[in-house]
């Protein structure tokens, strides 16, 4: 089977490799981290105009509706100069979501600024008791048709323009029946929106809502989910790129750092140590190419979870490895090991783990 990109893939990896090379490195990076809403707004609208906020949205949304190669491939790019833009987040969860269950009005109304990156949505689902449970929405639909509740965990959910609220119209708190998916202002009366900084540096809010005016979009749970395949290969794909620059970094150091009068890669034992890790990137490219040729298929959501389910260990343990390489150094602000690692932490954990991934994947394989 022939994995080579064709002519507008390789375009579109040289388009997100420019983006890093022009406007990334690590104390750029920290600024950009650093803003009021965990990103550079000016970085935002660059990949506006480049066409990577639209691209993975429809035709007929002004995308290029990519495919799972071509995801991967921009978001390995990215995942490479550890960009901190809300792609994944905001376009690939919030953006596609509101795109399939919006209806006609509301999509003519928004669809076009998300596009353009001028306009950002964010998918409010977890909240404190679901423990990983997909399905668990305490957040529920008064008479009234306003929203009470609290979501605990939004990434990327700071100065967004609009909230896709996930709330039970009937049913007990854990069942997958009953909830429905509403959009919220991010202005709306009622909403308390709390931010703070997850493990990588970048921003989350809390939501609490106390009576909320919302909107009904239709679709259930089950679309969140369907979204979130896509997503969840948009992560693999950006940590493996995180764990390709650590280890090339890693590389680089043991190759010129000098202990006991020698290199520190002449030393055997870290020499089977970076060989395991270099397995592990190339075992995880391989999961990769067997879930984007799956997709099309009903085992792509398997594949993916797959991918997941090694990605996500493999890397936070890459990252460990990398951090021992560089010594007391290698968890410092100074060096990109630190913000990859931690970078990868969250990967790793959110929406749910590697363990969580395994056990879908189990119950269908």
């Amino acid at each position: 089977m022939n994995f080579d990109l064709n002519e507008d893939e390789e375009m579109l990896k040289a388009l997100a490799e420019r983006f890093v090379e022009d406007n990334y490195d690590l104390d750029r990076r920290r600024v950009y981290l650093g803003g009021p809403n965990g990103f550079s707004p000016q970085m935002w609208s660059l990949l506006a105009e480049l066409g990577l906020v639209a691209a993975p949205l429809s035709f007929e949304s002004g995308g290029l509706a990519l495919d799972a190669t071509a995801i991967a491939t921009v978001f390995q790019a990215l995942g490479k100069g550890l960009v901190v833009e809300p792609l994944i987040e905001n376009v690939m969860v919030g953006a596609r979501l509101f795109e399939r269950v919006a209806p006609a009005d509301l999509a003519a109304e928004w669809l076009e600024a998300l596009a353009m990156g001028a306009r950002r949505i964010a998918l409010a689902h977890a909240e404190h008791g679901a423990r990983g449970g997909r399905s668990y929405v305490e957040t529920r639909v008064n008479a009234d048709g306003t929203l009470s509740g609290a979501k605990s965990c939004v990434p990327a959910g700071a100065g967004v323009d609009g909230y896709i609220v996930t709330a039970r119209e009937s049913g007990a708190a854990g069942d997958a029946e009953g909830v429905g998916l509403f959009l919220v202002a991010g202005n709306a009366p009622g909403l308390t929106v709390t931010p703070w900084r997850t493990v990588d540096g970048s921003l989350a809010v809390t939501l609490d809502l106390a009576g909320v005016p919302a909107t009904g979009l239709g679709g259930s749970l089950g679309d969140v989910a369907e979204v979130g395949v896509l997503a969840s290969l948009a992560r693999s794909a950006e940590a493996l790129g995180v764990m390709q620059s650590l280890f090339d970094a890693t590389l680089e150091y043991l190759r010129t750092r000098q202990q006991f009068g020698t290199t520190l890669g002449s030393f055997q034992a870290i020499q089977h140590r970076m060989a395991a890790q270099y397995a592990a990137i190339e075992q995880g490219r391989a999961l990769l190419d067997l879930a984007i040729v799956s997709q099309g298929s009903d085992r792509f959501a398997a594949a993916v979870d797959g991918l997941r389910a090694f990605v996500a260990p493999a890397s936070v343990e890459l990252g460990h490895e990398m951090i021992q390489f560089h010594g007391g150094m290698g968890v410092t602000d100074e060096l990109f090991i630190g913000h990859g690692h931690k970078r990868l932490l969250m990967l790793s954990r959110w929406p749910d783990d590697g363990m969580a991934a395994l056990d879908r994947f189990a119950g269908v394989a």
